[in-house]
């Protein structure tokens, strides 16, 4: 069973950056084929998609976060990245990985996802 483990959040404040880490383990398992996805939820709101990366490392923003956040993949380490700059108060969420599929996602267990918190 695929195991996703997501780190790097915290507190910063308004404009500040944050390097977000998605680390997928599992027997026999490589990232490689798979597109990648970056989801937030926030209190009280439903899980969103905010990044993509196909396995040919072609991204895709959600347009709340076109321009500041960058997606990136090292196949290699099976690992997942979120680079977020000027970061907004609205940012404020738990951020989870996943691989996207269709309307829904590839792997039926979410990791325990790691809180980013933006404020003064």
């Amino acid at each position: 069973q695929v195991q996703l483990v997501e780190s790097g959040g915290g507190l910063v404040q308004p404009g500040g950056s944050l390097r977000l880490s998605c680390a997928a383990s599992g027997s026999i398992f490589s990232i490689y084929d798979y597109d990648m996805g970056w989801y937030r939820q926030a209190p009280g709101k439903q899980r969103e998609l905010v990044a993509h990366i196909t396995s040919s490392i072609i991204p895709t923003y959600a347009n709340s976060v076109k321009g500041r956040f960058t997606i990136s993949r090292d196949n290699a380490k099976n690992t997942v990245y979120l680079q977020m700059n000027s970061l907004k108060p609205e940012d404020t969420a738990v951020y989870y990985c996943n691989a996207p599929l269709g309307t829904g996602v590839r792997f039926e267990r979410w990791g325990q996802g790691t809180q980013v918190t933006v404020s003064s």
